[in-house]
C-alpha cells in the first residue's frame, strides 16, 4: 500500500497543470534552447513551468528564458516586482500596453 501511495504521489508531481488559481487559463507549448515550456495566461497573471531537467549550470539561463517568453507569448511584461519563482516554475503579474490584455496564447507556438 505505501508503494503505491508513493507511485501515486510521484505520478502527480509530473503532471503538467498549472498553480490552482491558474486552472481554465490558456496554455501555449514552448521548446527554446533544448527545454520545454508551458505558459499559462489568465486575467492578467502569467504562470512558466518548465518540463524536464536542467542541470544546475543551466539554472540562471532557464530563468531568464523564461522572463523572456513572457512577453513573447503574452504580448506584455511581467512586472519585476511581482516575479517570483525559480528554474522550474515561475509566475507575475503581467503589464500589458495601455487599453489592452494579453493577447490570447497561440498553442504549440
Amino acid at each position: 500500500m505505501r508503494a503505491l501511495t508513493l507511485l501515486v504521489v510521484l505520478a502527480l508531481a509530473a503532471c503538467d497543470s498549472p498553480a490552482p488559481q491558474m486552472i481554465g487559463a490558456t496554455e501555449t507549448k514552448v521548446t527554446r534552447g533544448g527545454h520545454d515550456y508551458a505558459v499559462y495566461v489568465r486575467g492578467d497573471t502569467v504562470e512558466v513551468i518548465r518540463f524536464g531537467h536542467a542541470p544546475r549550470a543551466e539554472q540562471a539561463a532557464v530563468r531568464l528564458q523564461m522572463v523572456a517568453l513572457i512577453p513573447e507569448v503574452t504580448g506584455c511584461i511581467a512586472d519585476p516586482r511581482s516575479l517570483q519563482g525559480d528554474s522550474g516554475e515561475m509566475r507575475a503579474r503581467l503589464r500589458c500596453p495601455r487599453g489592452a490584455g494579453p493577447k490570447v496564447a497561440i498553442k504549440g507556438m
